[in-house]
């Protein structure tokens, strides 16, 4: 990805901010994260320019590539092999968030103006170009292979993720998707609430551009590449315990099998997910000064068990603020009687429990409280270990593909088709690592139709995959996107979730529509 986006902060939110469980605060959401996207710089530079940009440029460096002699031939299959993963994962940006996109084939150098090309064609393009890229590239195993680079099993895993999306669009089915979910505010949207989750029963709709699709043998193909993943065709993978996920020395673990590396206060090599989603810390001291924009919703953190480590560990439960330095306060969450009574001493109804005093984390003599702006979300830890919490530009990586987005897509798949118990096996890799209890066919809870199995690997995605921006393209492959940002109305930090037919897609950018002689109308509902 080009590294000047990242740098400029235009990820993750372009990705990330347009969804039912992520809030923030309003200034930091504009316009773009209220659900008008015209004209903003996250749709224009970062994914078309930068997609686009990144194209080119691979375009250009595969013909140098080919025309080198002091390479060996696996050097120059393994070289060439990584620039078609690259073009084959900017397209896929592109076709989810524009829908019919130009295709900028490897061979061509002068033509200015392209037409638009239909969803199935520019999906069929990027299918040769991961499969090829899955035949070139080294394995993770291969001497040769260095750590931190894509390499074949990455490309096989998109595949299987490529293949699944276009699946779930085309997927025609009377089966309702149960989602989890709610708004945040009280009818007048004066005051937030905390209203227990409410089941929304919303019906799946085929995804304009992929009617006609076969979605079954999408479904197999998809549970090919995946079962070649996990079976270690394509190099060795495995997912790690979770107390090592997020560190920083994980950061090239096998897990990961796509992300964005960055270089501790470099100027070029930086970016913003860690001011973005952790805040930066004043100096050495444990107050954060900057940043920690990003957080889920209490109803994303209601979908968990209590013991989940995803919140337990993955969530922060006690924070402080430069604004806290001089009054020895500081936040707690998330507002439950369980954490009150530790942060506090005193129950939800301001009931004295106990001896009254703070347990736990919070007996460190602060004075610890709740308050119902965006200052007080779900925030993750993922990113939080870097070299230098107290900077900016700390070298936080971001995920673009790991390896249990490839099992639950491979659950995903084997429920499609009808594999029940196999499915539940792929999904119960994923959370057995959490300490989740595990999915059934029967008994107390169990996932005995397919429309519950498939409901409960949507959430699961929700859950595992929560701040890596994954969530809108989930809503939107399964038809149920507008269904999901309107039951939630308003989000915890005051933002609007209300979502109409345009913003299925994106706009194209004006620049590219004034000087693309071949796009001469934008997508429906953008001028």
């Amino acid at each position: 990805m080009d590294c000047r986006h990242l740098l400029l902060g235009y990820f993750p939110r372009v990705l990330e901010l347009d969804a039912d469980y992520v809030a923030g605060p309003d200034w930091y959401f504009g316009t773009f994260g209220s659900g008008n996207f015209q004209g903003e710089s996250d749709v224009t530079d970062a994914l078309w320019k930068g997609c686009y940009g990144l194209i080119e440029r691979s375009n250009t460096a595969q013909r140098h590539i080919e025309a080198m002699t002091s390479l060996t031939e696996d050097e120059k299959n393994n070289y060439i092999g990584e620039l078609k993963f690259q073009r084959a994962f900017c397209y896929f940006l592109l076709v989810r968030a524009y829908g019919d996109v130009p295709i900028q084939s490897e061979d061509e150098t002068s033509q200015l103006s392209r037409p638009r090309e239909s969803v199935v064609k520019v999906y069929d393009y990027i299918e040769r170009l991961l499969e090829e890229a899955a035949g070139q590239m080294y394995k993770n195993t291969d001497s040769r292979y260095q750590a931190g680079h894509v390499c074949a099993g990455s490309a096989a895993g998109l595949l299987a993720k490529v293949y699944a999306t276009e699946a779930s669009s085309a997927l025609q089915t009377s089966d309702e998707i149960t989602v989890r979910t709610g708004t945040a505010y009280d009818g007048d949207g004066s005051d937030r609430m905390y209203a227990p989750l409410q089941s929304f029963e919303l019906t799946k709709n085929v995804v304009k551009g992929y009617e006609g699709l076969d979605a079954k043998a999408l479904y197999t193909q998809a549970a090919k590449w995946a079962k070649a993943v996990v079976d270690g065709d394509y190099g060795t993978y495995e997912l790690l315990p979770y107390d090592q996920l997020w560190k920083k020395a994980s950061a090239t673990a096998s897990e990961f099998m796509f992300s964005i590396g960055s270089v501790s206060g470099d100027a070029t090599y930086k970016n913003a997910i860690y001011t973005t989603y952790e805040g930066v810390f004043q100096g050495e001291s444990e107050f954060i000064g900057d940043g920690q924009y990003l957080g889920c919703t209490r109803h994303w953190y209601d979908l968990f068990e209590p013991t989940d480590l995803r919140i337990v560990k993955g969530v922060k439960h006690r924070w402080r603020n430069t604004s806290h330095q001089a009054t020895n306060n500081g936040f707690f969450y998330p507002l439950t009687n369980e954490y009150s009574i530790m942060a506090t001493g005193k129950d939800l109804n301001g009931q004295t429990v106990g001896d009254g005093k703070p347990s736990g984390i919070y007996a460190d003599g602060v004075s610890y409280y709740y308050n119902k702006t965006s200052e007080c979300l779900a925030f993750t830890t993922k990113y939080a270990d870097v070299t230098n919490p107290s900077i900016k530009d700390a070298d936080a990586n971001w995920p673009f593909l790991r390896l249990a987005d490839v099992l639950l897509v491979y659950a995903e798949a084997l429920n499609e088709l009808g594999q029940a118990q196999e499915s539940l096996d792929e999904l119960n890799k994923v959370r057995r690592r959490s300490e989740a209890t595990e999915a059934v066919l029967s008994g107390n809870g169990a996932l005995d139709t397919q429309a519950k199995r498939r409901s409960a690997i949507i959430e699961e995605r929700a859950k595992e995959l929560a701040c890596e921006a994954d969530r809108r393209w989930d809503l939107i492959r399964w038809g149920i996107y507008l269904d999901a940002m309107n039951a939630v109305g308003t989000d915890d930090a005051g933002n609007s979730k209300v979502r109409s037919e345009r913003n299925l897609l994106f706009p194209i950018p004006q620049p590219e529509i004034n000087t693309n002689a071949e796009i001469t109308a934008n997508n429906p509902g953008w001028n």
